[in-house]
């Protein structure tokens, strides 16, 4: 947490509140920061190669405003800090997603009001908007598709289209008035066909979605999909012929339903993988039911033979309990110290049977690979490693082999958080792993953030480049790589 004076001084300019003084995710690493800007022709300790060329682009939570109520970290306006390399050079530029409650906020129209909004997506939903029930930031995760960026948001809501250079807000996506709803986060592009696949839910309805949209940004498919309940499903797969949906067994308590609250359990049901063509319909979806489990992040998904594969972190318990400290913030605090381990599912398509192989015990999470492999054999993926304490805090990266479980670590300073990072394939690369890991980083102490490059291949010989940042980026979500001759202008 930030020291006392530092404290004190956010409590009196009224950044912020004696609620949120107990607050961690407002503070040290998480603090949100006060400006956008833009940075060019950025110091380089060490050597950016030639050879990198494109956008290492993250979103996350960064309230505009001074939560007034509890808050949680998921709450925050969406904002994107890139980092942009070209010739040797890099620029940085951070900007606030410009959604329709953003821009709201910023003309100064009270959107609490009337029931519109609640300040908090988890203590007090809105019915005023139909199924837009809680703030839409779109701060979860970023897509590169169609030559700019989408801004999406885990809880299923509005595509914000973003310049993937400058960072500017284009405007919403609805694929040109085709989107019959909303879209989550973590929605995959293939590769091979430029398709952008992705799914949406309800929150308190018993079905899912799933949809595709071609490369021309052509809504090509969309169906609704009935389950035994309401779910939340954080992520999904993506191979050459098929999505993979998530059926697990998170759902809301019945009192939960009945206030429209979040009030929610792990029940005592298998997890269910949904397997179905891309441009299948809702009722050829094919379920394969395995061990009780919860999965945030898939790291990506294959066809082999008769099997689909699935390689993801999966959920086991933290350890902690709820720490009084904190408040009443305990309990978000416990939820968000992410324990997960790398696994792989085989399910086959002719037997029916699924087989699980945990690759390692490592704790890690957010998984990244070769995007120009997705969706395809991929042998290598990327992780954060967490730190072993109670605030979530990325202490390092590892290099996976998706094969062995063999693996390969990079320890971030002491004192050092860093985020998600993102494979940049080498201008003219040969093979998967020959490219870059990129990564943010922020040291707690000081608040001076910097870019980190690996050269995958030599991966734990530590940064062959490092890019101190004029403004601090604070911990976040997902990002993406957005190459450089794709970008549109």
């Amino acid at each position: 947490m930030a020291d006392d004076a530092t404290t004190a001084r956010r409590i009196e300019t009224g950044e912020l509140t004696p609620l949120n003084e107990m607050n961690p995710y407002l503070q040290g690493l998480y603090e949100p920061v006060a400006k956008e800007t833009t940075a060019l022709d950025l110091p380089v300790i060490g050597e950016i190669p030639k050879d990198l060329y494109g956008a290492f682009v993250r979103n996350g939570p960064n309230p505009a405003h001074a939560p007034s109520g509890l808050h949680h970290w998921f709450d925050g306006d969406g904002m994107v800090h890139a980092i942009h390399f070209e010739n040797g050079k890099a620029e940085y530029r951070n900007r606030y997603v410009g959604t329709d409650d953003y821009r709201a906020e910023q003309k100064g129209l009270d959107i609490h009001a009337g029931g519109v909004l609640a300040p908090s997506a988890r203590t007090n939903p809105a019915s005023g908007r139909g199924d837009l029930v809680y703030k839409d930031t779109a701060n979860t995760d970023l897509v590169f598709h169609n030559g700019s960026l989408m801004a999406l948001w885990y809880i299923s809501g509005k595509p914000v289209r973003v310049n993937a250079r400058t960072l500017e807000t284009i405007g919403n996506e609805t694929f040109g008035g085709a989107l019959p709803r909303h879209v989550s986060a973590h929605g995959k592009v293939d590769p091979r066909t430029g398709e952008f696949c992705f799914f949406d839910y309800s929150l308190y309805e018993p079905w899912m979605t799933f949809g595709v949209v071609d490369a021309n940004n052509n809504l090509t498919n969309f169906q609704k999909v009935d389950l035994p309940g309401p779910r939340l499903p954080h992520d999904m797969g993506l191979t050459e012929n098929y999505i993979i949906l998530h059926d697990l067994p998170v759902v809301f308590t019945e009192a939960g339903l009945r206030n429209s609250m979040w009030q929610i359990k792990v029940a005592d049901q298998p997890a269910r993988f949904g397997v179905v063509p891309k441009n299948g319909t809702g009722d050829q979806v094919r379920w394969f039911e395995t061990d009780t489990c919860y999965i945030y992040h898939v790291a990506n998904c294959w066809e082999d033979g008769d099997e689909v594969v699935m390689t993801a972190c999966m959920m086991t318990p933290n350890g902690y309990p709820p720490n009084p400290a904190y408040g009443p913030y305990a309990s978000m605090v416990n939820v968000l110290a992410l324990n997960a381990v790398p696994v792989e599912w085989r399910m086959n398509m002719v037997t029916g049977q699924v087989k699980k192989r945990q690759l390692d015990d490592r704790v890690g999470e957010f998984p990244v690979v070769n995007l120009d492999y997705t969706g395809r054999k991929t042998n290598w993926s990327y992780h954060v490693a967490m730190a072993p304490q109670e605030l979530q805090r990325f202490s390092g990266l590892i290099k996976y082999d998706l094969n062995t479980g063999a693996a390969k670590t990079h320890e971030f300073a002491p004192g050092v958080g860093g985020s998600e990072p993102a494979f940049a394939p080498r201008v003219g690369a040969v093979d998967e792993d020959d490219g870059y890991v990129i990564v943010f980083t922020t040291d707690e102490a000081t608040g001076q953030s910097e870019v980190q490059v690996l050269g995958a291949k030599d991966f734990e010989t530590g940064p062959i480049a490092r890019i101190p940042l004029p403004a601090r980026v604070p911990a976040g979500f997902h990002g993406t790589w957005a190459p450089g001759g794709q970008i549109a202008a």
